[in-house]
Parts: C-alpha cells; structure tokens; sequence
C-alpha cells in the first residue's frame, strides 16, 4: 500500500480485471492470481477488480472481499491496487471498503448507489460519509450513469474535492466528453480524473486526465499502457496509431454484455479454464460469437502475448 499516502502516483492503464469463475460458478482464485501476474508482466500500470467488468452484482460481500485479498497479496506494493468497494447499501460500501482498506489497498473506487436515484445532495452526503469512515485512504468516485441510473454532477465532484481532504478521484464513465472538462475545470488538475469510456481514453490525456480503466486492459494490457506511455513521452502519432488499432477490440468487448466476451477470450487464450459468467448474464450466443471471432482477428496484433502464463490445459 505504498501508494496510499501518494495517490498522484496512482496513475496511468489500470486494468479493471475480469473475475473468473469455475464451469461451475465458484470464484476461481487461481485464475484470478494469474491474470494478475500476466497484466504485471504485461507492463500494466496499476490493477483494479470488483467494477462493472467484473461482476459485482452477482457476488456476495464476502466473495469480493476474498477476491480483493487474492488480488492484494499478489500485487504486493509493485503497482497501485485500486478495487471496488462500491454497493445499493451504505452499509454493504463500509463493510467492503474496510476489508479493503485491511488488506492493503492504495485507495477504493466508490460507485455512486444505483437504482435509487438520489439527488446530488444525497449523492454528496453519501460520498462525503465514505470518506469520513476512513480518513486515511484515498477515496475514487465512480460515476457510470448507463449502469446505475444516476450521473454525480460535476459541480458535487468539486464540492466533494473542496470538503473531504480525502476525496481524491474519479472513474468518469460517461460518454459526454463535455463532462470530463467541466469536471476538470471546477477541481483543478489535482483532481485525478480516469476515463472508463474505452474510446475516450486517450482523448481523456489532452485534457490532463491521469490516465483510464479500461476493459481493454482485460486483453490488451500491453498495448493500453503502451498508449499511455507513448502520449506521455511526446510520441503522439505512436498513442493515436495504438487508439485507432484497438478499435475492433473494443467492439469485441461489447458485442453482447461486458464480460462475456471479453471472459470468452480470455479462456480461448489459455489465461482462464473458464469463460463462465453468473446470472443475469450468459456466454456469447452463436451469432454473437461470429463477431468476436472476427472482431479478435482484425485487433490481433494489439493482444498481449500469453506464453507462460497459459492454464493447464489451455492453449
């Protein structure tokens, strides 16, 4: 947790990881663990889990919680953690955010509560009640209104910035760039801003974000910190050519609900023994196979080689 106490460190690809599961439903820890050793080698900047890629609303508290300790143990202090703590009930957000917190984590990403719809006041009270539970961890808003039916504004991003010393980010996971700026504008760039929007990543950089959470990162992590690397340096061209060749990835992802297609690559490639996903979700249909399939064929020179890190079995 070295990055705790300097979260402008914590910036760059995050990879928001995938939780596998065995063909019969069970997390599977020691897949998990080798994802998170094959993004380490794949050069990725900081790892994350328990966001929208990876489940969260088919698991229990303890399930996350479990998976939040494999992950810590295995990312030891070699690159930020960044995990979802986020739930519905406050009560569920606390209880998760302090396993978190005791299992080593750099800070959490709190999503705003969804189908409830609250109004920015209470989504303020809301955030500033995480924040003031654990004043020592950095605190990372996760905004996704496709998901959960309410978008924290962003002037209640700036009065968060300005009353909780804490509150130190957000996912913006909105597809109005406008937002981003605006965003930006009111907090100052001490405000970390990350894209969740895969194809507003690195436009998210010209505006001074810290850098992206990307589903992407599930299966081109290399080519994702690469991206970053590349616009940071100066060599603009190299970032927008690696932009525009992750493109028929992205559409991959998204074929039918993220992670299903995304999870159904990962077992082709060897990296899981199972691409299973937990109601209300299912594994691509035929037709929507027949896209991935395509789709992984145009994108191929962007996915991350997988040699060593292939599952008895696989590949």
């Amino acid at each position: 947790m070295r990055f705790r106490s300097d979260p402008q460190a914590i910036r760059g690809s995050i990879a928001p990881l995938m939780t596998p599961f065995t063909a019969d439903g069970a997390v599977d820890h020691a897949g998990l663990t080798n994802l998170v050793r094959w993004q380490l080698a794949s050069g990725t900047h900081g790892i994350s889990i328990g966001g929208s890629t990876g489940e969260p609303g088919s698991q229990t508290i303890a399930e996350r919680a479990e998976a939040i300790r494999t992950v810590a143990a295995e990312v030891g202090d070699r690159v930020p953690f960044v995990p979802a703590t986020g739930s519905a009930k406050l009560d569920e957000a606390l209880e998760l955010t302090a396993a978190a917190r005791d299992a080593g984590i750099d800070a959490a990403l709190v999503i705003t509560p969804y189908y409830a719809r609250p109004t920015q006041d209470a989504l303020f009270v809301w955030y500033r009640t995480v924040c003031r539970e654990f004043p020592d961890l950095p605190i990372v808003a996760y905004n996704v209104p496709s998901r959960t039916a309410v978008d924290l504004a962003p002037q209640t991003v700036a009065r968060l910035f300005r009353s909780c010393d804490n509150f130190v980010g957000i996912k913006e996971t909105t597809k109005d760039f406008e937002h981003f700026s605006r965003v930006l504008h009111l907090c100052g760039r001490e405000l970390l801003v990350w894209s969740g929007i895969e194809l507003l990543c690195l436009p998210l950089l010209a505006l001074g974000g810290a850098g992206f959470v990307s589903a992407t990162a599930n299966i081109a992590p290399a080519a994702c910190a690469e991206m970053y690397t590349a616009w940071q340096s100066g060599d603009h061209e190299r970032a927008r050519e690696i932009h525009y060749g992750l493109h028929p990835l992205v559409d991959l992802l998204f074929v039918e609900t993220n992670p299903a297609p995304g999870k159904w690559v990962l077992e082709q490639r060897g990296l899981i023994a199972s691409g299973h996903v937990r109601p209300p979700l299912i594994t691509p249909s035929e037709a929507g196979l027949a896209r991935i399939k395509d789709l992984m064929g145009e994108g191929e020179k962007y996915l991350s080689p997988v040699e060593g890190f292939t599952v008895k079995g696989k590949a």
